[in-house]
């Protein structure tokens, strides 16, 4: 490669941005995972953990899925009402 060329840009993946509600156990769970990262000195934003977390349900069949989705508490969705 010569010194006057630049290397090809690296495409980005297309990020989406998304909100959503959980319980306050779940939300607990994710600092209570980020402390343990603590101890093996890595850092990680909620995103990441999500993210890893999608990644390893991806990995089971369908019936194992299914049953990690039963043992969740129910959730009401949609955002709460507002204050009057």
């Amino acid at each position: 490669m010569s010194p006057h060329r630049k290397p090809a840009p690296v495409e980005r993946a297309k990020l989406v941005r998304d909100g959503f509600t959980m319980p306050e156990a779940d939300y607990a769970l994710l600092k209570a995972l980020k402390d343990r990262l603590h101890e093996v000195k890595r850092e990680a934003k909620k995103s990441e953990l999500l993210r890893a977390g999608l990644q390893a349900l991806a990995l089971l069949d369908a019936k194992d899925l299914a049953a990690a989705l039963d043992r969740l508490a129910p959730v009401k969705t949609g955002r709460p009402r507002k204050a009057e």
